[in-house]
């Protein structure tokens, strides 16, 4: 072993790619969280503003919540057929989650995007 790490015997992949990979997930975890907070928060304060508002109607009440529900679960459906999709094609655990991590990751952009879209052509 000329690079100084213990290797796997299946797949030949020594414990530094191991730690990149869960670094990766754990880094694009928490960085995608964070930028669902955001969103999450606003989305989830204007969702009670209009459902618990007088003027608004049965419509609006209903739909709201679940364009906000459909805005903050949709990275995570998306990241979860990634997973599953790697784990399919006979990968580990941790490969499999690297492309699902960084999915999530770019899925949480949108809801971000779509909050800054509101802020800049709100009146």
């Amino acid at each position: 072993m000329s690079n100084g790490g213990t290797t796997d015997a299946s797949r030949g992949r020594t414990r530094a790619e191991r730690v990149t990979e869960g670094l990766t997930v754990v880094m694009a975890s928490a960085l995608a969280f964070a930028l669902l907070a955001g969103p999450a928060l606003v989305f989830g304060a204007a969702t009670w503003h209009l459902v618990t508002d007088t003027g608004t109607t049965a419509f609006s009440r209903a739909v709201v919540p679940v364009i906000f529900l459909a805005l903050t679960t949709a990275p995570f459906a998306l990241a979860r057929l990634v997973f599953r999709s790697g784990r399919r094609r006979g990968r580990e655990r941790l490969a499999a989650a690297t492309p699902a991590a960084l999915t999530l990751l770019a899925g949480s952009v949108v809801p971000l995007a779509a909050l800054w879209l509101i802020f800049a052509y709100a009146d």
